[in-house]
């Protein structure tokens, strides 16, 4: 992407989410100051907007280009859950602007960052009005997705294509909070891709599960994972 409209609010958003995109010296404010500084005063006046989302575009391309070696992103419905800004949806749409994406998330910034698995998914680190003005102002059609506010149990009930979830479903929180209702609104075909650091469970749920990539270098050294047809 040439040109990415991202202001202050985006971008604090961004690095409470994804906080490996902060430098060595947030790194050691947060160590020093602890968490609930770093959410609440570092993550809004110690960082350069324009510098965060070059790294973090950065890090969509590729999560782009890796996805799109297994599968097809052309024509689909797509279900987005835990997307936090949604930049990896957005570079979708602007490769394939037929697709209609529908994102799950919640619609609050946690009081202090918490990191690791959180079995409720009670943790969440968004604002659900600035990600519609972000997907807008970056050139996505506004009929073209719908965000869905997972805390209000309004979500959306059709059929996928495709159905993601990086760094989100079983990565934070346990697969079983959406198992039910990802049975629901997939069929056979659907392909649904998310980052687990139990691959060989998933094989007692799906028919079909492919690791398309590892990530080793993190604590977590999880593994993403293609799944597709439930198992009866």
């Amino acid at each position: 992407m040439e040109k990415i409209y991202i202001n202050k609010e985006i971008a604090q958003l961004i690095i409470l989410q994804r906080v490996d995109l902060i430098g060595p010296i947030l790194k050691k404010i947060r160590k020093i100051f602890g968490r609930e500084f770093f959410t609440n005063i570092a993550s809004k006046y110690l960082i350069i907007p324009s510098i965060i989302g070059k790294k973090y575009f950065g890090i969509m391309e590729f999560e782009y280009k890796q996805i799109s070696k297994y599968i097809e992103l052309k024509d689909k419905e797509v279900l987005s859950i835990g997307s936090g800004v949604c930049g990896l949806e957005l570079i979708i749409y602007l490769n394939y602007p037929n697709n209609f994406f529908s994102i799950i998330e919640k619609n609050y910034i946690s009081k202090k960052v918490t990191y690791g698995w959180d079995t409720q998914n009670f943790e969440a680190y968004n604002n659900l009005e600035l990600v519609n003005n972000f997907l807008i102002k970056n050139g996505m059609d506004q009929k073209k997705f719908m965000i869905y506010n997972y805390d209000l149990g309004n979500l959306p009930q059709k059929k996928f294509d495709l159905i993601l979830s990086l760094y989100s479903l079983d990565y934070h929180y346990d697969f079983n909070l959406y198992e039910s209702y990802i049975k629901k609104v997939s069929n056979k075909n659907t392909k649904i891709i998310f980052d687990t650091i139990r691959p060989d469970y998933f094989k007692k749920i799906f028919d079909n599960v492919e690791i398309i990539y590892s990530k080793e270098n993190t604590v977590h050294k999880s593994k993403r994972i293609l799944c597709s047809n439930f198992k009866n």
